[in-house]
């Protein structure tokens, strides 16, 4: 099989397979304990924790009481990370999330003089709850972050943590005074997140165990500095000529154009750009390593493309008329893979 690897040669082979084994029982055991905790969100905790192992933000997307921000407290404390949470509402600002700049009087009767005061997005792990209900310019103050991984206040620069994820999380029920993020701005999620209701066994776990007088403890397993070198093990794994064309011939399929199928010109107002074939070729990594296995394989594709695309695209006015939505057109297109 002809494989692509990414800042590696023959002679790491060996060591980069050790690392890929023992990072991957390290993360079976994270996956474990989270579910100790989180109950019958197995698929979201896997679609986090292959977002954080991109290097990547995600879009958590489900009603209130699905655990959306138990899942970032619980993932910020298995990871080691400094978690923080901002509520977004439409009155708050910009430096309610950056920071601000006081002015200090000094000791002894000095000159006064300004000092930056960190907001929480100063933080490893950030929930941003509800970001649809802050207005643009208070979203557009996070996700410039999101994107750069630096803040600007009064010309100064002021880095952000490393490793930097963002959770954001959005109710698709209540619409009224929200202010829906703009496609280039939901382009800077890796993941669209789906959080859907658990399964009747596992919500009555969750019911037994949530109503008693014992509660289910996490520890630290893994630390910010593994964090990072895992994400940087993700991107050194052998990825198969298969994939990469799977990857390549999906992304495209999903624009519109003169070689595109009648499917996608007939329902697809616009399509996915080279962000979404970058965040695939990452997912797939992440979620191969994830497993415990040693490439990702077609079957990762075809698993993560909608999870991946289904924010990169739009629907057009047929589509709409016609009750079609992105998740089904997307198995269409991924169908052609298999």
């Amino acid at each position: 099989m002809n494989t692509i690897t990414q800042d590696t040669d023959t002679s790491d082979t060996g060591q980069i397979v050790a690392r890929i084994e023992a990072a991957g029982q390290r993360l079976a055991h994270v996956r474990e304990s989270a579910g100790t905790v989180i109950f019958g969100q197995e698929r979201v905790i896997e679609r986090a924790l292959i977002t954080i192992l991109g290097g990547g933000h995600g879009l958590l997307i489900g009603v209130p009481g699905l655990a959306k921000t138990l899942l970032v407290e619980t993932l910020g404390t298995i990871l080691g990370l400094d978690a923080k949470r901002i509520q977004f509402t439409p009155d708050l600002m910009p430096s309610d999330i950056i920071g601000s700049e006081v002015l200090e009087e000094a000791a002894g009767g000095g000159p006064r003089s300004f000092r930056f005061i960190k907001g929480p997005i100063f933080a490893q792990l950030l929930m941003a709850d509800e970001i649809n209900r802050a207005s643009p310019r208070t979203q557009s103050a996070l996700l410039q972050a999101m994107q750069e991984h630096h803040v600007s206040v009064a010309g100064a620069r002021h880095d952000v943590p490393q490793p930097f994820h963002v959770l954001a999380t959005q109710n698709p029920l209540e619409q009224e005074g929200t202010y829906p993020l703009p496609e280039a701005q939901l382009d800077r999620f890796l993941l669209q997140i789906d959080v859907d209701y658990p399964d009747e066994q596992a919500e009555r776990r969750m019911l037994i165990a949530t109503t008693g007088t014992a509660n289910a403890n996490v520890s630290a397993i893994l630390s910010g500095q593994e964090i990072i070198e895992i994400q940087r093990l993700v991107r050194q794994m052998p990825v198969s000529d298969k994939v990469v064309e799977a990857i390549l011939s999906l992304v495209r399929s999903a624009r519109p154009g003169s070689d595109a199928s009648d499917v996608t010109n007939k329902y697809i107002a616009w399509g996915p750009g080279p962000r979404a074939s970058q965040a695939l070729m990452l997912a797939v990594r992440a979620k191969a390593l994830l497993d415990g296995r040693l490439a990702p394989s077609v079957d990762d594709v075809v698993e993560l493309a909608e999870p991946v695309l289904k924010h990169r695209m739009a629907l057009t006015f047929s589509a709409r008329t016609e009750d079609r939505e992105i998740s089904s057109i997307i198995a269409e297109l991924t169908s052609a893979l298999e």
